[in-house]
């Protein structure tokens, strides 16, 4: 007995250092990601104000959306990649990439080489949260997927409120912010290099499938299909909500007649909320099914944003509605990400995961612009909100049509993600 305990003691140790290194490096990656896509409009204001390179607002807009259009193809293009070549190799790639053109951001002489500065950035940096997700999520097993995502995405919101502190500090200095990024990036790249193993998962299905190419085609076919379109749909009006009240939440408050730092200060209280729906989400939808709990979080979020419609009196009910707003609607998508880390087998969980984040993502520059849109139309309240509200409604339509059992079941032993 004392020479069995012996022999299987270090290989458990070994074996648990290795999912701490797995846990910590995503969440850092995760971080990073939420850290850049703030950054650029933490920064904005004194871009235009110091008319650097003679940037003007519509320059402005336009390096903003390109940047999200090369999250969106990075997040595409990376799924195939990593289900062929695996996780390690192209996660740490793509921080080495977005870190690499970041740092060359501030040395940009013109608003063009910015702009493409910042779509190859984004394509590195769309990379990031997919497989992060997917490697999270397989290594957790099946029963602790839902909390593995929405326990990763916590860190996208801790990176938003890191970049807001910084530019607080820096002020005019805004350089410094993007030099931060890319030193730390490398420096994440470096550790993950000679401590992030690879997914056991992919390994395994890489052996299975005798390292067969998994096409983004294999999505369209009859058994994922009917999925593939519902997360699809749901995945975009997610990042459509999530988006569009990150930009547009603090003036959309100052038009209901609300002063400018209580408008500014909801914008912090609905990332509070958001993580504290990260974590609670994560364990409910375990515990309950991801595919209810995802639909009961979009159904609430319909309520949270009609609600804001309403102007109120009271500072702390307004506080106290924008913080459950918060937990519902942020965590509601990162569920849709759970959901496909569940029904998906290894062999095309990556290119699962990277369609559904990059179809999201054209959501993320839609819901902005509309918002945009209305706001300068001078209707942002209270119309600004009853689209919120109506994008919630179709994303919990979007949820409904999902199967109730995962594709995966028979591989991995989850009988459903209802």
């Amino acid at each position: 007995m004392p020479s069995v305990i012996s022999s299987h003691a270090p290989a458990q140790t070994g074996t648990d250092r290795r999912s701490a290194w797995t846990v910590i490096l995503c969440w850092i990656t995760v971080m990073l990601e939420g850290y850049d896509l703030v950054v650029l409009g933490a920064i904005i204001p004194t871009l235009l104000k110091t008319h650097h390179l003679g940037m003007t607002a519509g320059d402005a807009t336009t390096i903003a959306t390109l940047s999200l259009v090369g999250v969106a193809i990075g997040a595409v293009c990376v799924g195939p990649l990593a289900d062929r070549l695996g996780r390690r190799h192209l996660l740490i790639g793509s921080v080495v990439l977005f870190s690499f053109f970041t740092i060359l951001v501030p040395l940009a002489n013109s608003v063009a080489m910015f702009a493409a500065l910042r779509l190859i950035a984004g394509l590195g940096l769309g990379a990031c949260m997919p497989v992060s997700l997917t490697m999270m999520s397989e290594h957790m097993p099946a029963s602790r997927r839902a909390r593995a995502s929405t326990l990763t995405m916590t860190g996208y919101h801790t990176g938003a409120v890191i970049t807001s502190l910084l530019a607080l500090q820096v002020t005019d200095n805004w350089k410094i912010l993007f030099y931060v990024l890319g030193i730390v990036g490398f420096v994440v790249a470096g550790i993950q290099w000679f401590y992030l193993p690879e997914s056991e998962a992919f390994v395994h299905a890489k052996q299975a499938t005798e390292s067969q190419r998994v096409p983004f085609s294999e999505l369209l076919k009859p058994a994922y299909l009917r999925a593939g379109i519902g997360i699809w749909l749901a995945s975009f009006m997610g990042l459509l909500l999530v988006y569009g009240l990150n930009t547009w939440l603090p003036k959309l408050m100052n038009e209901a007649g609300y002063p400018v730092p209580t408008a500014v200060t909801q914008l912090l209280v609905l990332n509070v909320g958001g993580v504290v729906g990260l974590v609670v989400g994560g364990l409910i939808a375990d515990r309950r099914g991801i595919k209810g709990t995802a639909l009961g979080w979009f159904a609430v979020s319909v309520v949270m944003l009609a609600c804001l419609s309403i102007k109120m009196e009271s500072t702390i009910l307004l506080d106290v509605v924008v913080f459950f707003t918060g937990v519902f609607v942020f965590s509601a998508q990162v569920l849709v990400y759970a959901y496909v880390t569940n029904y998906y087998p290894a062999a095309i969980r990556g290119t699962a995961l990277g369609s559904a984040s990059g179809i999201g993502r054209i959501g993320s520059i839609v819901g902005p612009t509309i918002t945009g849109a209305l706001v300068t139309a001078g209707i942002g309240h209270p119309w600004g909100f009853y689209f919120f509200a109506v994008v919630a409604v179709l994303g919990f339509l979007a949820v409904l049509t999902l199967p109730r059992r995962a594709a995966n079941a028979q591989v991995e032993g989850v009988e459903t993600v209802a």
